[in-house]
């Protein structure tokens, strides 16, 4: 079941009559590797306040866990199975607060499957958009061993627990294939509605037998910006994680083969971000002359580079569930040249509104590269059209109604497992 589509009706075809009470659960990721599904928590939350509807929060940080004393830390592994505390403080909070809907973004490491089994005690439906893979696989990502990996996709986490897929090591990675397995039924049989931020994501999750009709399929929620005027500059913008899954390494030799063939660039390429491959970046772009690297920017003024830009490169080596940035560059009527699978084939309509590049290939993103060199007036092309899908497939207003017609979804059919 698809929301936020033309030619699709509203789940119940109800306005609301009344504000909602909303408990959102999210388990913040750490302060050092910035996170997309932080900033649509809080976008989300703050446009359901805007609206009237009262919003509480039930928050857990994985930045906490380097504060615990060593003999807590130890138990972390059994916490990611699951977490008393987490049941409790919980249950607790929803007699206190009564909310008519529990919506869970992310629960891992500190807040487990304990999330279900308290809103299933305290009759409240649940709600959870899935933001990645972790149901199915351990990292979360469908990436091993720097390649798109679904050995797990259609069954139990055998092959993630073998080749210690989270964090490279068995057994870092036994307590969350654990995890899956225990909570497995769980997260069939106690979610009222599932929300997938892509139709493709949701495609690569059936392994998983999901209830199809608790299913939907709606965008994360990019908010209104004016779109910027004028020209824009002779730059190419990266903006992300620095990491394999990424794509990192796959721009770095893209932007050197696009060097080669042009001889002297007339385009500058910017890379905004941190991540566990930020010092081979460093160490690259030391020797180009045409590369700046900023590090992490907050969100306006990575907006404001974007802004800029004749096109954002989005070279992922994963297949990107959403891709934040694939969004807010075409509002800010820039044109992505991304990958083409995932959500970016999805998303994008290549010679359209943007480019598609085959994954994994240097070669195809430094022609893409020279092409957005060499036609800036088709580039501006495609960054008008680009801001038109954003405004017609992603406008905000709209993302929010879906939203809540979702919510009214649950109200109305609560499951109790």
């Amino acid at each position: 079941m698809e929301v936020g589509r033309p030619g699709v009706k509203s789940v119940t075809g109800v306005e609301p009559q009344k504000p909602m009470k909303i408990l959102l659960v999210h388990n913040r990721y750490r302060s050092s590797a910035p996170s997309g599904e932080n900033r649509v928590v809080e976008q989300e939350s703050v446009a359901l306040a805007a609206l009237g509807h009262e919003v509480a929060r039930f928050d857990r940080s994985s930045d906490e866990i380097e504060q615990w004393p060593l003999v807590k830390k130890a138990t972390l592994p059994a916490r990611i199975v699951w977490n008393p505390e987490t049941f409790r403080e919980l249950k607790s909070a929803l007699r206190a607060q009564r909310p008519d809907v529990v919506h869970v973004h992310n629960t891992f490491p500190l807040v487990s499957a304990a999330v279900l089994y308290a809103c299933r005690a305290a009759g409240v439906p649940v709600v959870t958009t899935i933001h990645n893979y972790r149901l199915t696989c351990a990292n979360g990502t469908y990436f091993r061993a720097g390649a798109v990996c679904h050995d797990c996709a259609d069954g139990l986490p055998l092959p993630g627990l073998r080749h210690g897929c989270y964090r490279d090591s068995v057994a870092a990675t036994a307590p969350v294939a654990a995890a899956m397995v225990a909570h497995r039924q769980a997260w069939r049989s106690l979610v009222s509605a599932y929300v997938f931020i892509s139709r493709s994501q949701r495609d690569l999750l059936r392994g998983f037998r999901f209830p199809d009709d608790r299913v939907f399929v709606r965008y994360n929620l990019i908010p209104f910006r004016e779109r910027p005027q004028g020209p824009k500059s002779a730059l190419v913008v990266y903006a992300g994680r620095l990491d394999e899954a990424k794509g990192i390494r796959v721009l770095m030799a893209g932007w050197d083969r696009y060097l080669e063939a042009s001889g002297e660039s007339n385009l500058r390429l910017t890379i905004a971000g941190g991540g566990p491959l930020g010092e081979e970046v460093a160490t690259w772009a030391m020797t180009r002359p045409t590369v700046t690297l900023t590090g992490t920017l907050s969100a306006a003024d990575c907006a404001a580079l974007i802004s800029r830009a004749r096109a954002v490169l989005l070279p992922s080596a994963w297949e990107e569930t959403f891709g934040l940035v694939a969004v807010e560059c075409m509002a800010a009527g820039v044109p992505p040249i991304a990958a083409a699978h995932g959500s970016f084939a999805e998303f994008i309509t290549p010679g359209v509104d943007g480019m598609l590049v085959r994954p994994g290939d240097p070669e195809a993103l430094a022609f893409a590269i020279a092409d957005a060199e060499r036609n800036p007036d088709d580039f501006e092309a495609y960054g008008r059209a680009a801001r038109k899908t954003y405004e017609q497939r992603f406008d905000p207003e709209r993302n929010v109604a879906d939203l809540l017609d979702v919510y009214r979804y649950a109200i109305a059919r609560p499951v109790n497992g």
